[in-house]
């Protein structure tokens, strides 16, 4: 899909030598951006919120694997979970 967008001239100028810096087109670096900002992006260089996870000592937090996907899922575990 084409859409036009009116940008301000310094914005567009230094969006385009970000994208020449990374060696994309500015269509690609545009539709990147946007889908960060959206939480749409997966993959290598996504960004993705993780729990913060209280133990009771220093290194002596313990999570199996399955712990830990059911966190990143939003369900709880036996660990209890500080709020950010």
């Amino acid at each position: 899909m084409r859409t036009t967008i009116e940008w301000p001239d310094a914005l567009l100028k230094e969006a385009k030598v970000r994208a020449i810096e990374k060696g994309i087109s500015l269509k690609e670096f545009v539709r990147t951006a946007v889908e960060r900002e959206l939480g749409l992006r997966e993959g290598p260089g996504a960004r993705r919120s993780f729990p913060v996870l209280k133990s009771q000592a220093p290194r002596t937090l313990h999570l199996t694997n399955r712990e830990i996907e059911r966190l990143l899922q939003g369900e709880e575990t036996n660990e209890k979970k500080t709020p950010v």
